[in-house]
């Protein structure tokens, strides 16, 4: 194949790590669970694989679309390294099909084979040191789809003693999920879209495997969140509300944190953004149903976007935003008020007056 062998000649074109051979030259993608089986010429659901000669390849690799650093609570993760910024990166592409997407000028984009721009997975690690940051995170479209590169950017990161953090709709293999982990994963934000109905009807996927995915992660010991984007009239519904809470009980435990986000109108979705009282009525049956680290996002200053304790709600972390205001956590990570335990990885870091967004590309 002439066209196959003049793609292989881009440096972002590298064979792909989880596929298997069929017959007739066709391949099987093993990345996420969609498993595309890709004939011959041919790209899988994403349209970042390609079967070239009955081999499975990336077209991404390296091939990034932004690399920012960024504070770690704007992922959100809440219980991880509170403070700290990590190089912040991504592809295009994605293997879900939200409408209300917010970073669709990414995620809805095909790579463009002609115009990669290709950045070493050393030169990331070079900005992240250079930079002050704690970790990395890849982010902004689906971090799955970028799996080879990131693979190769947490090696060399653990080396540096840099932490590495994936922000995902968890609809990769398990198989992905265990490279990812040996390969130096600490973090894994999921976000959850709804139930069964949600998920076929917007994404024509299976939530089970997204649950399966965050329950797996934490027995692996990568540290997991929960976001639920309570998007109005398609995910805001109480019952639907109050099963993922269930849902997050029985798979996660009363410990992960579970973040209700408010949704705002963004590519084919232009239902107004959702109410606060939805959000706030959700805080409060998750803290009565058990959760004990519910969070309020995207409504900055709101006070359930702070840290409580469960035992005797003491003011733990008091953020705006994405900045951490206050940390009243003792060093040995526990309440200073009743001395209850409080689950956070990673120290504080104190960044509160250099605080700022650094563009990179």
């Amino acid at each position: 194949m002439r066209e196959g062998v003049k793609i292989l000649e881009y440096p972002n074109v590298r064979e792909a790590l989880l596929y298997k051979k069929l017959r007739g030259d066709k391949v099987q993608c093993t990345l996420c669970e969609r498993r595309c089986i890709i004939p011959p010429g041919e790209r899988g659901f994403c349209g970042t694989r390609m079967n070239i000669d009955g081999r499975l390849y990336t077209l991404i690799y390296g091939d990034l679309s932004a690399v920012e650093s960024r504070p770690i609570e704007i992922k959100p993760f809440f219980h991880f390294w509170p403070g700290s910024t990590a190089i912040t990166f991504s592809s295009w592409s994605c293997n879900f099909t939200c409408p209300w997407c917010q970073n669709w000028h990414l995620s809805k984009v095909k790579p463009q084979l002609e115009m990669p721009h290709y950045i070493d997975p050393e030169e990331i690690i070079r900005m992240a040191l250079a930079n002050g940051d704690e970790g990395t995170c890849v982010s902004f479209n689906e971090p799955t789809l970028l799996f080879e590169y990131a693979i190769d950017v947490f090696k060399m990161a653990r080396e540096k003693g840099l932490y590495n953090t994936f922000v995902s709709n968890g609809y990769m293999t398990l198989d992905a999920l265990r490279i990812l982990k040996d390969s130096g994963l600490d973090g894994l934000k999921i976000d959850v879209k709804g139930g069964k109905e949600e998920y076929k009807k917007y994404n024509s996927a299976n939530v089970d495997v997204v649950w399966r995915n965050a329950r797996e992660a934490k027995k692996m010991g990568i540290h997991v969140e929960i976001v639920y984007l309570v998007v109005t009239n398609a995910t805001d519904d109480e019952n639907l509300i109050i099963e993922t809470i269930e849902r997050h009980l029985k798979e996660l435990g009363p410990d992960t944190p579970l973040h209700f986000t408010r949704y705002y109108p963004a590519y084919m979705y232009h239902e107004p953004p959702t109410k606060i009282e939805i959000l706030e009525k959700a805080y409060k049956m998750a803290r009565k149903m058990g959760v004990k680290y519910p969070y309020i996002g995207n409504v900055p200053g709101h006070p359930y976007e702070n840290t409580y304790c469960p035992e005797c709600n003491a003011l733990l972390i008091k953020r705006y935003g994405y900045r951490v205001i206050k940390y009243n956590i003792r060093e040995d990570g526990s309440c200073p008020k009743c001395k209850a335990k409080i689950p956070i990885v990673g120290k504080y870091v104190n960044k509160s007056k250099s605080r700022r967004w650094r563009f990179v590309i």
